[in-house]
């Protein structure tokens, strides 16, 4: 047994190797960017959920350099965040161009930290990006509480001259609400969604906002990115029990309801709602519609008093999910690093033609079917 499972390993290290060299050939030495390295990830059974989701983000270069500028700081207590900063540096620092890495300590880390993770089940890519994004920022937060009431003893336990004293409080004042609660995950990936109502009796308008690290949007058959986004938007209007209670009037109205982009992020990340229950089967099943997505983005559903509504977004990684239910099938990533566009299949990694990317928009007929479809897609804004 332990001399089979040895030929296995050889004969999967020469696959990779062999892939490897053809990927380097293929780019060629001379177009091969400088100081930049495609690994594919090892599956440790059914983790391709959390391996393409890891390698959007590390293509993801606002992100990345977040990554590994907090690798280099004083070394903290181990979390998902330090054991990704160490993936992410292990993939920049190699001598090889292009490879396989095991992801085992992040992997490890994250099987211990949540237990939906903690199996060898298929598991859903937006719900781990979800997890792995709030919780850096929840990580980083802390950090910044704690650095925080550490200055304040500092100053309690320096000169403790009032004025001192009372300027580091009020400092420490101004960095709550909203300054506690900013991160560079925020940064990079918070917009702000402003949900407007508009009273049909007295024609005020009451807005309401909140943020997002991404946006969820239905799909429908044969559509477009766009098209999700302006159904996103769509104006709704509340009558007959659901009624809107006015401020103004002082009492229940008939109203318009809208949602709209109020502030556009850096990286936008968009989850197509591609797993729908359906009561006949008692189950989730899979809407592989065809939904295109553009190379390019400009957002339409902007308020009227968005910061940034003219914002152009290119396209800088797909999550692909392949099969036909949510805990079944396979994940892959596609993304563009320095003009050009690679797919990265757990170890496999090759490059693929830009007219490739419709492979992954989806089917034109039966809902049920296995497909190749965009999930997840992050765009990148050019200022």
């Amino acid at each position: 047994m332990e001399i089979l499972m040895t030929v296995r390993k050889i004969a999967s290290i020469c696959t990779m190797g062999a892939n490897a060299s053809a990927l380097e050939k293929e780019i060629g030495p001379e177009q091969f960017p400088v100081n930049e390295h495609y690994f594919g990830l090892v599956n440790f059974g059914n983790t391709c959920y959390c391996n393409s989701v890891l390698q959007a983000l590390y293509f993801c270069r606002p992100f990345r350099e977040k990554v590994l500028a907090y690798k280099v700081q004083p070394r903290r207590k181990e979390s998902l965040l330090t054991c990704l900063a160490d993936l992410f540096n292990s993939i920049a620092t190699q001598k090889k161009k292009v490879g396989v890495i095991p992801p085992k300590k992040f992997i490890s880390r994250l099987r211990k930290e949540n237990e939906l993770f903690d199996n060898y089940m298929q598991q859903d890519a937006h719900e781990f990006l979800n997890y792995l994004l709030n919780t850096i920022a929840d990580l980083l937060q802390e950090e910044k509480s704690q650095e925080r009431q550490q200055n304040g003893k500092l100053v309690q336990n320096g000169s403790g001259g009032g004025g001192c004293g009372d300027g580091g409080g009020g400092g420490g004042e101004g960095d709550g609400g909203k300054g506690t609660q900013q991160t560079w995950v925020h940064e990079i990936f918070q917009g702000t969604l402003t949900n407007e109502t508009r009273c049909l009796n007295c024609e005020a308008v009451s807005s309401k906002d909140e943020d997002f690290l991404d946006l969820s949007v239905d799909v429908e058959q044969n559509t477009s990115i766009t098209h999700c986004l302006r159904g996103f938007s769509n104006t709704e209007t509340l009558c007959s029990e659901y009624k809107y209670y006015c401020e103004q009037c002082r009492s229940k109205q008939e109203a318009q309801k809208r949602m709209r982009v109020k502030k556009l992020p850096m990286i936008l990340a968009l989850h197509l709602k591609r797993f729908k229950y359906m009561d006949q089967l008692h189950r989730y099943t899979k809407l592989s519609y065809r939904v295109v997505f553009p190379l390019e983005l400009r957002l339409f559903n902007t308020s009227g008093d968005a910061t940034n509504p003219d914002r152009m977004y290119d396209l800088v990684a797909v999550v692909v999910h392949c099969g036909s239910g949510p805990n079944r099938g396979h994940y892959i990533t596609i993304v563009k690093s320095h003009g050009f566009w690679l797919l990265f299949d757990d170890d496999i990694v090759e490059k693929i033609d830009a007219q490739a990317i419709e492979e992954f928009y989806g089917l034109t007929s039966d809902i049920s079917k296995n497909s190749e479809s965009g999930y997840i897609l992050f765009y990148q804004s050019r200022d």
